[in-house]
């Protein structure tokens, strides 16, 4: 990883794209500390765990009421909503099939459908922050009646502003510099948090009271993250091959085919989707709950954090989220007749619909296990750092967060190792 990075520094264009990269994630984080009017902080954030989510993928911009507050949210919110509707509405499915002018036309489409979800998500905050969670809103246009209520509507625009700038600086650094910038947006936002995390332990060193206390505690953090990050990078590069025989060809004068290939699928194709998706489900009755202030409900003290039926419910959602999104992105019917197409067969498996049954079959016993792999990791890690007395930690290094620091660290390796490839390439043909 770091000679890849001093290897970039080397090529002029690379380098430049790593700084524009740099330039506008300090802008996303300066976002991050710019207060807004009316607003001094909020707190409670315990109360909510979906919101403390959120608060940590956005650096503690949320808690702190900031203007990139939302952070990307709402953009991710609205791409898996646009995804799931590619599937069962033809006409998307259509224009994800026409080559960038659909993807231009689904983007449209995901810009608005993001500046919709902003609205709804920053009143959904403001709501529920306001109705019981301990946040001082002081009134800019008067305390009661339609001076409030333009309070609170400046306030949404303010923070729909701030989550539409946010997917602005994202698609920037996906243009002009390197890897996916929405990623790392993200990226920057949990380690920011588990930074602000570290350094309290840190401070607790000071303290011969907590000292000791602080020592154990990073000690086991330091060996815990190491374990689970090897883990997590085994399990993410690990794929099977399907070896691939091409029958000989002639046509004319000339002989095609006659090579071997494979078709690798992968054990955590699905990636952090089905965590999200089913950390979401489960966390939407509470925050639906506490936005109308109910504290003391069924759903939290039987189906809350921590009980045996909120395990049981979210290992059965990251097994069908995983086969869904497995289905999504490998259908074995089109690679048959992609094979059978190109004169291409499995060995000891006939063309056709048997090659298509069996690719199936394999797909499906891998995914099983990279559910089953989803599930342990979204459950160890929190009780890891919760036995360690890592408190601080739970949040910020939770299995999505977990997930998306080291895929988003390997894909941005990978786009490094792209750009000096295609750099190497040119020059070698000038």
């Amino acid at each position: 990883m770091f000679q890849t990075i001093v290897n970039a520094f080397k090529i002029k264009d690379v380098r430049r794209k790593i700084l524009i990269t740099i330039a506008l994630i300090f802008v996303y984080r300066l976002g991050c500390y710019i207060p807004v009017p009316g607003v001094t902080a909020f707190d409670g954030l315990n109360e909510f765990t979906f919101l403390q989510l959120m608060s940590a993928v956005s650096g503690g911009a949320l808690q702190s009421g900031t203007f990139f507050a939302m952070g990307i949210g709402p953009y991710i919110n609205a791409s898996i909503i646009i995804q799931l509707l590619t599937v069962g509405i033809p006409a998307l499915e259509r224009l994800s099939k026409q080559g960038e002018e659909g993807r231009r036309k689904i983007n449209a489409y995901t810009r608005i459908l993001t500046l919709i979800l902003a609205i709804a998500q920053a009143i959904g905050i403001l709501v529920a922050f306001n109705s019981g969670a301990g946040v001082n809103l002081n009134a800019l246009f008067g305390d009661e009646g339609f001076g409030r209520f333009l309070s609170f509507a400046f306030l949404v625009i303010v923070y729909t502003a701030g989550a539409t700038l946010t997917m602005w600086l994202g698609e920037r650094i996906t243009d002009y510099g390197v890897s996916n910038g929405i990623s790392l947006l993200i990226f920057a936002g949990i380690l920011s948090t588990a930074g602000s995390a570290i350094l309290g332990l840190l401070g607790q060193l000071g303290n011969p009271d907590l000292a000791m206390n602080a020592t154990w505690t990073l000690i086991g953090f330091v060996v815990a993250a190491i374990v689970i990050f090897g883990a997590i990078v085994a399990v993410n590069a690990a794929e099977r091959k399907i070896p691939v025989q091409y029958a000989k060809q002639v046509k004319g004068r000339k002989m095609y085919g006659g090579q071997s290939t494979h078709i690798p699928i992968k054990v955590n194709a699905s990636g952090v989707m089905p965590l999200i998706f089913s950390f979401a489900i489960l966390s939407f009755p509470d925050l639906i709950m506490n936005l109308f202030g109910v504290k003391e409900n069924w759903w939290t003290q039987n189906v809350g954090t921590g009980t045996w039926i909120y395990t049981v419910i979210l290992c059965v959602l990251i097994l069908f989220f995983s086969y869904f999104y497995n289905q999504m992105q490998f259908n074995p019917d089109d690679i048959s007749k992609s094979i059978q197409g190109n004169g291409g067969f499995i060995p000891g498996t006939r063309p056709g619909k048997p090659t298509a049954d069996y690719l199936r079959r394999v797909s499906n016993r891998i995914t099983l296990f990279g559910a089953i792999f989803l599930a342990a990791l979204a459950l160890i890690p929190s009780l890891v750092f919760k036995a360690i007395g890592g408190d601080s930690l739970v949040n910020v290094f939770s299995a999505t967060g977990l997930l998306i620091i080291v895929s988003v660290a390997l894909e941005f390796e990978q786009a490094l190792q792209s750009q000096i490839m295609m750099k190497n390439y040119k020059g070698f043909l000038k």
